[in-house]
């Protein structure tokens, strides 16, 4: 268990404690900087962040962690089930703390998604997968851009 005074961040010590739980319950072992990461993650609701943007609310917070310390808690974070991974396109991939069944509007002046609940969106006639595969996900990502004056 990670003790209130080797933490970063100004979140109290019931967050870091709940952190540390739910990173032990997913396998992961709460490291320092695992919990000041999932502070800044899970600290504010649901959220879509990419690597970059929490490596730039570490800095701004005086977290000393590197851009591939964030990638990679990101993605053990990911496999973990503790996030959901969104590929948007070949450049871009945010992390989105909502693990639920749900969709997405990405507003592409913004660079910014919204969540879409997953039951007011139909996806049908998928084609069948190949022999021995499943589908495990289906993903719909609605691009928005605003009307021009």
């Amino acid at each position: 268990m990670i003790a209130a005074e080797d933490r970063w961040g100004d979140c109290s010590a019931d967050v870091a404690r709940e952190l540390a739980s739910r990173l032990n319950a997913s396998g992961l072992r709460p490291t320092r900087q695992r919990v000041a990461l999932g502070e800044l993650l899970f600290g504010k609701g649901d959220r879509h962040v990419t690597a970059e943007r929490l490596f730039e609310e570490a800095t701004a917070a005086q977290m000393p962690v590197s851009l591939a310390t964030v990638y990679n808690t990101l993605h053990q974070f990911t496999a973990a089930g503790l996030l959901r991974e969104i590929a948007v396109d070949g450049e871009r991939v945010y992390f989105d703390t909502n693990t639920s069944e749900h969709h997405h509007f990405l507003l592409e002046d913004d660079e910014e998604l919204y969540d879409i609940p997953g039951s007011n969106v139909a996806v049908a006639n998928l084609p069948a997968p190949p022999a021995g595969l499943r589908v495990a996900r289906v993903d719909v990502i609605v691009r928005l851009r605003r009307d021009q004056a």
